[in-house]
């Protein structure tokens, strides 16, 4: 099991005054069945834009755990990947139903078990360790500190490292392209 993410939510009281909501462990984590050291930790998530800051409903516990932010909306989460060697890709297609992303799985990829596509803008930093991110041409190293910009490109992830990696990805909801060839 990976380790929990700690959270503290602002908000304010009935008299406008700034306030700490919460603080504990992130409550929407999805762990894929037969992948216990893979997690997905969503922190926020917004609806629509701009974003409202009013009341004090926990966005992350509205609906189930889903791939994709909500239309006009963002989500911020945190992923921790294993090294490929401790995963198990054998249930790919199970791992992107369960948080329903099976339409942006990639089936049969030659590149990865795990290529997919969204229509997002995806801000990553990597937080510990390092992974290869993939593209249908081409890769790259990323390790701490680094940042990419994924902008509703096919990309898997690869943990070539013998060290789990983890990393923020803030999603942001995009037009979808057009199809090649439209």
């Amino acid at each position: 099991m990976t380790p929990p993410v700690r959270r503290v939510v602002t908000g304010h009281d009935a008299n406008g005054r700034s306030i700490f909501l919460s603080d504990g462990p992130a409550p929407s984590v999805y762990v894929p069945q037969g992948n216990p050291n893979v997690s997905l930790t969503d922190l926020w998530i917004t609806a629509e834009m701009p974003a409202s800051n009013a009341g004090d409903a926990d966005s992350t516990m509205a609906a189930p755990f889903q791939l994709l932010p909500p239309q006009n909306g963002t989500v911020v989460r945190i992923l921790e990947l294993p090294p490929d060697a401790e995963r198990d890709y054998g249930n790919t297609e199970e791992y992107f139903k369960g948080m329903g992303g099976d339409g942006n799985l990639i089936k049969g990829s030659k590149r990865h078990p795990g290529m997919h596509c969204t229509d997002t803008v995806d801000y990553i930093v990597i937080l510990t360790g390092e992974i290869w991110a993939l593209m249908d041409d081409g890769e790259v190293l990323l390790r701490a500190g680094d940042c990419l910009i994924q902008r509703g490109t096919n990309h898997a992830w690869s943990n070539r490292s013998d060290k789990p990696c983890r990393f923020v990805a803030v999603l942001v909801d995009a037009a979808p392209l057009p199809q090649a060839g439209a």
